[in-house]
């Protein structure tokens, strides 16, 4: 993995040298930049050496005649296969990177190489032969692309940080983007907390000329197969994902560094870890230890995790945390992440990810994307249960999303039957998309303040995942629809975002075997009476995991990979919440109601409302505010009374 950066138009070098020193934390083995004869086009590159460790895997990376440039973050697994078949054509190979690999598939190819790269990466060519850059994202989005354009130029980057020595530094707030991450506490889209500032979507490449965009299209669609397309067979679907599953995790364990796994104890990384042993008995695990236990509705990870060691014989290093660890990195968590995330998760990742590193380790493997392909959350298996409530008339319909919002909300029961029935009395794609909204507008509203509500009036939210989803065909049935808004939006959009990020904030490469594409592609043919069965959610995989895994852990309850935010916000983020949101900052920031919001936390604090994931998303929105609008240091860290 590694950073890019680059830019086509007006610019001056120095910016792209120092927009390359701000990548650095993603790559710090080596870095490197290219400017075009005409100085018209420059590349930035920093590299986390993984494949081909020597100086041939050195980027930007130009062809045997210097016409086509090339600036690659990702991995290609199936590089060695695409190697055989260059070669037999008289490729000539200096090194055994896969970057070379890829510069060659264009060589022979063009952009139509894209399409059969199996991996996950960010990647920009700069062909000087016509003169056209361009810049492509993985189907998945498992590696992020930013981009800014203007009269002037054309810049992209891995991330927003790495935009912002080339662009102009007058930034305004996007306050759609800002209402979408108060509603699902990230953003759906491409939109970011910058008006002129876009995320590239998953399977789009963009080619631009001379700083303008010529064109934009879309390389790679989500499958989705047809009733007559699925394996009907439950055995056969069993032992299709379970070799599929094995042939990805092997695929994924190529490198010529160590490699480690996440290990929470859930179905998804205890599945790559079984996988992935057989094939290194002494991969090494981190978990996560957070200090007092997790909140009250969510299962405790860690006996699990120790379980699944034990079993397969694996070493496990718990890396533990605290309130106090999450006040220090807050701000760093924010900066890490380009965008204000409301979640304290990706911390997680920070933690382990570090230790990693201070082991040697170089590259984990992550269980993310199982839930995605094959169900898990609790949504899905609210899916399964509207039928029993779903051919109810609306005005009835109403009265259970009435009911169940007075309920307590500081009780478990409460907040889940609230979000269960919050948009009971929509109809199909529109309560399907309901079901990621994590904080209704009419609560969100009285926080705003003028400013804010005349610029958000009048829209949905939700618009970019009912946009998706009208090129979905009407036949993918609800479970399916709801997968297909998983893996497009709330993995590319979020968990994949701030996986990457926090992973390489210290110089670790996140792999996600269940996000390789030929399993992805097999997933869409698995009925999803296979997947949700009934109550029982991920049912293949768990079939397929049983000859591998305890029954207790395959079947264990669900859980995030989070931290007890709601007691933190209670107190041992309380004076961080003060400080950053009192009435003088909220005031000067002029995007909120400064009163609402100190009612709002009031509120909290008493155990009249449930809103700590909303506190936190003003926290996290505020801080981002300083260190992406003012400019803040990065060297200042959270001590009491520093924001008041």
């Amino acid at each position: 993995m590694c950073g890019i950066v680059g830019v086509s138009g007006n610019y001056h070098e120095r910016d792209l040298v120092d927009a390359v020193e701000s990548l650095k934390h993603r790559g710090p083995d080596d870095c490197g930049t290219f400017v075009s004869v005409d100085g018209r086009v420059g590349l930035g590159h920093t590299r986390l050496s993984i494949i081909e460790l020597s100086t041939l895997g050195h980027q930007p990376m130009l062809s045997g005649d210097g016409t086509v440039a090339l600036t690659f973050n990702g991995e290609i697994y199936n590089f060695q296969s695409l190697r055989s078949e260059l070669e037999k054509k008289s490729y000539i190979f200096k090194g055994n990177s896969d970057t070379e690999v890829v510069l060659n598939m264009y060589l022979e190819h063009g952009v139509d190489c894209i399409p059969m790269l199996n991996g996950i990466f960010g990647l920009a060519i700069y062909d000087s032969r016509n003169d056209e850059l361009h810049v492509v994202r993985d189907g998945l989005g498992v590696k992020p692309l930013y981009y800014y354009t203007d009269e002037q130029c054309f810049v992209f980057a891995s991330e927003i940080k790495g935009l912002l020595r080339l662009i102009p530094t007058d930034l305004n707030v996007d306050y759609e983007s800002l209402q979408r991450y108060m509603s699902f506490l990230w953003c759906p889209g491409i939109g970011t907390p910058v008006d002129s500032i876009k995320k590239l979507a998953p399977g789009e490449i963009i080619t631009v000329q001379t700083g303008k965009i010529l064109s934009k299209s879309t390389w790679y669609k989500l499958p989705q197969a047809m009733l007559q397309d699925k394996i009907c067979d439950p055995k056969e679907a069993v032992i299709a994902v379970r070799q599929a599953l094995h042939a990805a995790v092997e695929r994924q364990m190529v490198a010529d560094v160590p490699v480690g796994a996440f290990l929470s104890g859930g179905l998804d990384s205890s599945a790559i870890v079984a996988l992935a042993s057989k094939i290194n008995p002494h991969v090494h695990c981190f978990t996560i230890e957070p200090e007092g236990g997790s909140d009250d509705d969510v299962a405790e990870d860690l006996p699990y995790a120790r379980e699944v060691a034990r079993h397969l014989g694996v070493e496990l290093e718990v890396v533990k945390i605290d309130a106090q660890n999450l006040a220090n990195d807050l701000c760093e968590m924010v900066w890490q992440l380009d965008e204000p995330l409301a979640d304290p998760a990706p911390l997680n990742v920070l933690y382990i990810a570090r230790a990693a590193r201070e082991r040697g380790i170089k590259v984990l493997l992550s269980g993310a994307g199982g839930d995605d392909l094959f169900t898990g959350y609790r949504r899905h298996l609210a899916l399964r249960y509207e039928g029993l409530w779903s051919w109810l008339p609306k005005p009835v319909r109403r009265g259970l999303k009435n009911y169940s919002l007075a309920l307590d909300q500081s009780k478990t029961f409460g907040r889940r039957a609230s979000r269960l029935f919050n948009n009971a009395d929509a109809t199909g794609d529109q309560r399907l998309a309901a079901y990621f909204v994590w904080a209704r507008r009419e609560d969100l509203e009285p926080l705003y303040s003028s400013v804010m509500k005349n610029a958000v009036l009048g829209m949905d939210s939700a618009q970019p995942i009912m946009s998706f989803l009208e090129n979905v065909p009407e036949q993918i049935s609800p479970i399916d629809r709801i997968l297909t808004i998983e893996q497009r939006f709330f993995l590319a959009d979020h968990n994949l975002t701030y996986t990457d990020k926090m992973s390489m904030a210290a110089g670790i490469e996140v792999r996600v075997p269940f996000l390789d594409l030929d399993l992805v592609k097999l997933a869409a043919r698995i009925p999803d009476k296979y997947k949700q069965r009934g109550t029982v959610g991920k049912w293949v995989l768990k079939k397929a995991m049983e000859n591998h895994l305890p029954h207790h852990v395959i079947h264990r309850p669900k859980t995030g990979f989070g931290a007890p935010l709601r007691r933190w916000i209670k107190h041992d983020l309380r004076p961080l919440v003060s400080d950053l949101l009192s009435e003088a900052s909220i005031n000067s920031r002029g995007i909120f109601d400064a009163k609402n919001v100190q009612k709002l936390i009031f509120d909290n604090d008493s155990g009249r409302r449930d809103a700590a994931y909303t506190i936190f998303s003003l926290l996290c929105i505020e801080i981002w505010c300083r260190k992406f609008l003012d400019r803040e240091s990065q060297s200042q860290r959270f001590q009491p009374s520093m924001y008041s």
